[in-house]
């Protein structure tokens, strides 16, 4: 007995995937016997591009169940049979995942359509699912959605079924991924570290750091270090020596503290995030009728920058959000180039500067609200998060439009002048990677507590 399924996932790092949606279809060989279909709240937000992908989006699965509530009737559809997916080793790993954050022992053997197909249906110039289904001729409808690509593959299945008259390949192809033993002396790397909000450092033999991380949960990010099997990981595994990490409590501080380390210390294997961490930036014009427009372009040092986004379909998506909460028209941003009234003046959520029956000083009212909660430029503030304790709280020093540093400070002892302010703060270099770092983390945590400095200067 066989099960079909397709699973869609919120993107992001590896192993730190949630799944979004979830289709099961269960086949004994000549018809489908039962299925299960479910939206599922991955408890995590979806990556920008996964939207633009699936269509699911964070409002669409608010409502839906949570893993823990589907998770018997998967294992109840699943017992006994053997998985068959498109890309069967991403399925399963993504399902056993959320099976292990619920502490499950879910093991499965798989079979993966992608192979059997390599094997049994050779000379396709692609085996990805949308062109080898057309290729041969098979219908296939909602593509990117779960039940969608999980009937395509059935369809798939049954042909590839029918190749195989000896039943061999397909016997021969039937794989299992037992749980990976870990090497004792990663295991006690973990046990040694915490469940805490910072900095990570692996060194090697010497004392070298040979990586740097930050997460929300210590432990549980290496962990995931120290059972992934990709090619990276595997290198680290046999260099690392100990781990070493600092508690920052607040994630801003761990993102700013990652950020100054690696730029500081150039470890090996950060390679990657030596590199920029935003590629397009936000900036604004003045047009011939008077109104300023916002633009998005390709990050530029060289040009001045209202904010900064990681990529431009998370720059689209705060684009639409600031014309939504700002009331601004589209058609003064980059998000439209008409040059008659906008969509939204049509349904009456643009007050009509794109037909010049708004003012430009009423409007540029509005934008320059946008700018001055976006852009720290001149600013001088102090941005106050929770702490590594109940009595704690850190804070990120900004004086006009520069970041000074960090720090931390108790309860009973309030910032009460700047000279005391200075004294706890660790200086940190002023870049535009933590400038965007400061500027997309006050964007989506609304919990920040944000204090202009004259307030502290004249208490």
């Amino acid at each position: 007995m066989y099960v079909i399924l397709d699973i869609e996932t919120t993107g992001g790092k590896y192993n730190e995937e949630g799944i979004t949606e979830i289709a099961i279809y269960k086949y004994d060989g000549h018809q489908v016997v039962d299925q299960f279909i479910s939206l599922v709240n991955p408890e995590r937000p979806i990556q920008a591009f996964v939207v633009g992908l699936t269509g699911i989006n964070n409002n669409m699965l608010r409502n839906a169940p949570k893993f823990y509530e589907v998770a018997k009737r998967i294992v109840e559809i699943t017992e006994g049979c053997i998985i068959v997916a498109h890309n069967a080793q991403f399925d399963y790993r993504i399902l056993s995942l959320e099976f292990d954050r619920l502490g499950f022992p879910f093991e499965r053997t798989t079979l993966c359509t992608v192979e059997l197909a390599q094997e049994l249906l050779p000379g396709h110039k692609s085996y990805s699912l949308g062109k080898l289904t057309r290729a041969l001729g098979i219908p296939m409808t909602d593509r990117h959605r779960a039940s969608g690509d999980a009937l395509a593959t059935v369809k798939l299945f049954k042909m590839l079924l029918d190749k195989d008259t000896k039943k061999t390949i397909i016997q021969a192809a039937v794989r299992s991924f037992p749980k990976r033993q870990l090497d004792s002396k990663l295991r006690d790397m973990i046990e040694e570290t915490p469940s805490v909000t910072g900095v990570y450092y692996f060194h090697n033999e010497h004392g070298k750091i040979i990586y740097i991380g930050k997460s929300k949960n210590i432990k549980k990010r290496i962990t995931q270090h120290f059972t992934n099997d990709n090619r990276k990981s595997k290198k680290i595994q046999d260099e690392i020596s100990h781990v070493t990490y600092e508690e920052t409590g607040s994630e801003l501080l761990a993102l700013l503290k990652e950020n100054e380390e690696i730029k500081r210390n150039k470890p090996k294997y950060n390679r990657a995030l030596r590199r920029t961490k935003f590629q397009v930036q936000l900036h604004q014009f003045v047009d011939d009728q008077g109104y300023i427009n916002l633009k998005t372009e390709k990050a530029d040092p060289n040009r001045r920058a209202i904010t900064t986004f990681s990529n431009r379909a998370s720059a689209k998506a705060q684009l639409e959000r600031i014309i939504d909460t700002y009331e601004l028209c589209p058609n003064k941003t980059s998000l439209s180039t008409g040059t008659s009234s906008c969509f939204n003046y049509e349904i009456k959520k643009c007050n009509g500067a794109c037909v010049a029956q708004e003012t430009p000083q009423l409007y540029n009212q509005r934008v320059t609200s946008f700018v001055n909660t976006y852009s720290y430029e001149n600013k001088s503030m102090l941005i106050i998060d929770k702490g590594r304790t109940v009595d704690e709280r850190s804070v990120v020093f900004i004086q006009d439009g520069v970041f000074q540093g960090i720090g931390f400070y108790h309860l009973n002892f309030q910032l009460q002048s700047l000279e005391i302010l200075k004294s706890i703060i660790t200086p940190m270099q002023d870049n535009r990677d933590a400038q965007h770092i400061i500027q997309s983390y006050s964007r989506n945590k609304k919990h920040l507590k944000i204090i202009p400095l004259e307030q502290l200067v004249n208490s």
